[in-house]
């Protein structure tokens, strides 16, 4: 997977149809409990109310495996990618940072949640991963519960290659992973050149929290 996030002025909103496919790699939530069926459960505590959210820009559809519906453990609370949409927002640019959030929408008729940092990963047309996986920030996780309809979003931040002197490429599309699930979210990538080695090549992700980063 690959990332980027970060914060400023003002730019076009990317826009595109997700779509699922396998995931480059298996995020991490932040928690290791083992749960039946899945390969980390997300923990019931530390649980965030879900802020009001504004629509993200663009449409998005996913079809993965059905949601889990035994028990009242924290497995079957999780948002399942089948359960959900992805966008990315406006860009915001500061301090030499290009500063996008990625959205992720509970388009489910159930409240789910989400646990810590999604995976992100900049893909070629052929799907090939260009660059390397995004470093995760130091922040804790904390559980999102989305009711239906409502969003959160993780930040996802590189520097601007014209600044720090990256070799760059221009992506297809961004692949978006919930924690702790392993089908991905595909959206078209319309921001153009990001860094993916030599100096200042590596982004950064934040863990996800309620509402929308725009």
């Amino acid at each position: 997977m690959v990332g980027l996030l970060s914060a400023c002025g003002s730019d076009s909103s990317a826009s595109g149809t997700a779509q699922t496919l396998p995931g480059t790699a298996e995020p991490v939530s932040g928690d290791r409990t083992t749960a039946a069926g899945a390969s980390t459960a997300a923990s019931p505590s530390d649980e965030a109310t879900d802020a009001p959210a504004t629509p993200a820009s663009g449409t998005s559809t996913s079809a993965s495996s059905a949601p889990s519906t035994s028990g009242g453990g924290a497995s079957s609370t999780r948002c399942h990618t089948s359960e959900l949409s992805a966008s990315i927002g406006r860009n915001d640019p500061g301090a030499g940072q290009e500063n996008f959030p990625v959205n992720l929408t509970n388009t489910s008729q159930r409240t789910c949640t989400l646990r810590g940092f999604p995976g992100a990963a900049f893909v070629d047309a052929s799907g090939k991963q260009l660059g390397a996986d995004p470093e995760r920030s130091s922040e804790s996780p904390t559980t999102v519960k989305l009711a239906p309809g409502k969003q959160a979003w993780a930040g996802l931040t590189f520097s601007n290659p014209e600044i720090s002197g990256a070799r760059t490429a221009t992506p297809a599309a961004l692949l978006v992973t919930p924690p702790d699930e392993k089908d991905s979210l595909k959206v078209k990538w319309t921001q153009g050149k990001v860094p993916v080695s030599g100096n200042s090549s590596r982004s950064s992700l934040t863990v996800l929290r309620p509402g929308t980063g725009s």
